[in-house]
Order: C-alpha cells, then sequence, then structure tokens
C-alpha cells in the first residue's frame, strides 16, 4: 500500500506562486508515475501534470503548461508540483496519485490517491 499526502496549499493573489508537495509512506515511490490532478468547484477531475518513474518523461495539462514544473526526489520519497503565474483559474481542490503503469493522463489508471490540498487564487 501507498499512502500520499498533500501539502502546500493555500490563499495566493493571482501572478503569486505555490509549491505542492506530495509525500509517500508505506512503499517507495521509485517504480510509479506520479501524476497531479485538481478538481475545480463545479468540474471535473482535470489533468494537470505527471511524471514518469525515472523522471524522465514528464507531460503537462494544456493549461498548467509553461506555468507549471513538476519533479521528484526519489530519496526523499516526494513529488512536486511548483505552480507559478496563478490565476483565479487554476482555483481548486490538487490530487497527487501514483501509479505502476507508464505516465498515462486518464485519473482512472491511478491507483493510490492522497486527500488533496486546496488551492485558492484570488483576483
Amino acid at each position: 500500500q501507498v499512502q500520499l499526502v498533500e501539502s502546500g496549499g493555500g490563499l495566493v493573489q493571482a501572478g503569486g506562486s505555490l509549491r505542492l508537495s506530495c509525500a509517500a509512506s508505506g512503499r517507495t515511490i521509485t517504480r510509479y508515475t506520479v501524476g497531479w490532478f485538481r478538481r475545480a468547484p463545479g468540474k471535473e477531475r482535470a489533468f494537470v501534470a505527471e511524471v514518469s518513474s525515472s523522471g524522465d518523461a514528464i507531460h503537462y495539462g494544456d493549461s498548467v503548461k509553461g506555468r507549471f514544473t513538476i519533479a521528484r526526489d526519489n530519496a526523499k520519497n516526494t513529488v512536486y508540483l511548483q505552480m507559478d503565474s496563478l490565476n483565479p483559474e487554476d482555483t481548486a481542490l490538487y490530487y497527487c496519485a501514483a501509479t505502476l503503469l507508464p505516465p498515462i493522463e486518464n485519473p482512472s489508471a491511478y491507483e493510490y490517491w492522497g486527500q488533496g490540498t486546496q488551492v485558492t487564487v484570488s483576483t
């Protein structure tokens, strides 16, 4: 079993930055693809970013390309999401998730999920 805990969310003004962390426990995640997803109020869960187990394959959702950066530190069993140039449309509950599959944007493919961390971007 893998337990995932997100942290780093909060309230930030438009144009600001936040760094989210996804800390894993129970098992090393070195073999897992880790993804970030978000759910905005009244909307479906959406893909944000993912990183392969080795870190050499990274993909971003179109709405965050050029603003968000995903990175992993396997020594710390942690994956990060650096979010810059935030805008109100980024307001959502952000989740990290892990799968043994190669990088995939479909949330149904992810086996383990955290509880989420709230990001709110004000105007």
